[in-house]
């Protein structure tokens, strides 16, 4: 405690000592001179005088405890008052030290710094939780706490983006958001390290959750720390991938160059001319099913080879080289690119940009081999559909959110992505178009993960791809 509130309260204490000291004494004495007049122990020549003490004494004392009394009495309502203020987080309560009677002034005073010292303390302890929230919401984790209720007690707005939520208070409002996860979050311990899988208004998204424990005030209460791992886990999927192919390429090549030689080799042989003059009917028989073995070998290996060439280009995507270009402009270009490609599609297209001078910073090369591919699966999806009535729509929506962040949102009419094929369209070599080489999206995806982007599928009635530029 203060030094000068302690030296306050030694002095109060030391007045109500030395008051009741002198009251005890009054007291005393009055009832000694009671005691000698009742006891006839006083002469009668003193006895009005000893009378008049006993009399005087008596309302010495009877005026001395009431003003003890009183005095209690009023510092124990100004204590009262002081600590109904503090409980009401009233700090501005101020007993007057200069106009205050003696006896008032150091109880005035200690109230005084006790209320200055509890406001420091509150001040402080306000500051430090603001800055713990500062901390908190500058972490890339998300944070909830729970209590054994389900009422959160505290979230940043990093989970806050993750559970696609603007306003989170209990844990039954992600029954909106996904019954399964809702689920598992009421049922986790401490201890527990869970993943759920769901799809929020932005994005799929592939909750880590840890679960730590702590108990304040008497009540467990439940923190989670919730990471999203979508791209951790892409990352994984694309290195396997790569790994895979780029063996894969290495053997076929092995292989199917020195066959796709020697047949040619052996087709320039066979197309010279023969000069046997002995059973020339079987020479050219034999001749025609050899020529027509080696060229079933010449272009099964140039097929395959063009086939090995078209995977090559998932391992050797250029490294991007980003810079600022206006999004319209950008977009138009690549309309254009998609009609001249596809004239005799009956395809409409519209785009809206917003703002008009919308610009991305990325790599133009390589986010026009994304779009191109968007558009042209777009367009392939609308021209297979069948009971075709009406011309085929594409819709390119561009533009920011909330973090500033770009994105880019192209849709079609076409028939919907069934839910079982929609999870495994971004596997590498996975199509279902007869003739689809299985990589135009895994090419996509790894553009954007190099672009430090995402692209996705949005679960709506129409196909729609997502991209977004962080």
């Amino acid at each position: 405690m203060n030094s000068s509130v302690t030296l306050k309260i030694q002095e109060v204490k030391q007045s109500c000592w030395l008051r009741a000291l002198t009251t005890l004494f009054l007291a005393m004495v009055s009832a000694t001179a009671w005691t000698a007049i009742s006891c006839n122990a006083v002469p009668a020549s003193c006895r009005n005088l000893m009378l008049s003490v006993s009399i005087a004494g008596s309302l010495c004392t009877t005026g001395a405890l009431c003003w003890l009394v009183k005095l209690y009495r009023q510092h124990t309502r100004k204590v009262l008052f002081l600590l109904d203020a503090i409980a009401n987080n009233d700090y501005t309560v101020q007993f007057n030290e200069t106009e205050a009677s003696p006896e008032n002034r150091p109880i005035h005073h200690a109230l005084n710094q006790v209320s200055r010292m509890l406001y420091h303390v509150k001040s402080e302890t306000v500051q430090r939780e603001k800055y713990y929230e500062l901390i908190l919401e500058c972490v890339n984790t998300g944070i909830v706490v729970l209590n054994e209720k389900g009422q959160v007690y505290q979230k940043n707005s990093e989970a806050l983006k993750l559970l696609g939520m603007e306003v989170f208070t209990h844990i039954k409002q992600l029954e909106r958001i996904d019954v399964h996860l809702m689920e598992q979050l009421e049922k986790c311990r401490p201890g527990d390290k869970l993943q759920v899988a769901f799809t929020n208004e932005r994005s799929a998204v592939n909750l880590y959750i840890r679960v730590s424990g702590i108990t304040i005030h008497d009540e467990p209460l439940r923190i989670l720390a919730l990471n999203d791992i979508n791209h951790e886990l892409d990352e994984k999927e694309i290195d396997s991938w790569i790994r895979l192919t780029r063996v894969l390429t290495h053997e076929i090549m092995n292989s199917v160059t020195p066959i796709t030689s020697l047949s040619d080799t052996l087709l320039e042989l066979v197309k010279q001319p023969h000069t046997g003059t002995c059973n020339k009917s079987a020479d050219k028989e034999r001749l025609d099913e050899l020529c027509q073995g080696l060229q079933t070998i010449s272009s099964t290996g140039k097929g395959l080879l063009s086939f090995v060439e078209s995977y090559r280009k998932f391992t050797r995507i250029p490294t991007p080289e980003p810079s600022l270009f206006f999004v319209k402009g950008f977009i138009d270009r690549m309309v254009q690119l998609a009609r001249h490609q596809f004239p005799h599609a009956g395809i409409t297209f519209h785009t809206e940009i917003t703002p008009d001078n919308l610009i991305l910073h990325a790599d133009e090369s390589l986010i026009a081999q994304v779009i191109t591919n968007l558009l042209k699966n777009a367009i392939q999806a609308i021209e297979e559909q069948e009971s075709r009535t009406s011309n085929g729509h594409i819709h390119i929506r561009c533009y920011c959110n909330e973090e500033e962040a770009v994105l880019i949102e192209i849709s079609n009419n076409g028939p919907q992505i069934p839910q079982e094929i929609a999870d495994q369209i971004f596997i590498p070599f996975f199509t279902t178009r007869e003739g689809g080489n299985g990589i135009g999206l895994s090419i996509s995806r790894q553009i954007m993960r190099l672009s430090k982007g995402s692209i996705s599928l949005l679960p709506e009635k129409q196909t729609t791809f997502r991209l977004i530029f962080y």
